[in-house]
């Protein structure tokens, strides 16, 4: 798939899917209604919305266990605004309540993919390469 098309396919899947639960342990887990998850498998950042101050950027590295944030728990309720693959083989999504994730490629790993109850549509592969498969399709 090209990058515009699979550009598309990535918005039509996650915009305006609000967020139902968040959960860590090995990776991060943003449950949305769909049922579709974001399954975050490596580094990623997250840059809170701060009212008072520029926004603050979180690491997370869940090779290291990931434990929610109480600003990762406040996306619960929140819907997704924007999601992009960047050209990299990255992540972004940009919550219209305010906040952002991202996910970068990785070398080695796979560092995110998209599932729905049908399986993974849409996974980034090891050396930034992306992976999409029609749900239901293989």
């Amino acid at each position: 798939m090209k990058t515009g098309s699979m550009q598309n396919a990535i918005t039509e899947v996650l915009t305006g899917r609000r967020v139902e639960a968040v959960s860590g342990g090995g990776g991060l887990d943003l449950r949305l209604d769909g049922p579709v998850t974001v399954r975050v498998a490596h580094e990623f950042r997250f840059a809170a919305p701060s009212f008072a101050a520029p926004s603050e950027v979180e690491h997370f590295f869940p090779a290291l266990t990931v434990r929610p944030t109480p600003s990762l728990l406040a996306l619960v309720g929140r819907t997704v605004g924007a999601a992009r693959v960047t050209l990299a083989g990255g992540l972004e999504l940009g919550f219209a309540e305010g906040g952002a994730l991202s996910v970068p490629p990785h070398a080695l790993v796979a560092p995110w993919s998209v599932l729905t109850a049908e399986g993974a549509v849409c996974a980034g592969l090891p050396g930034g390469e992306v992976r999409w498969t029609e749900p239901g399709g293989a």
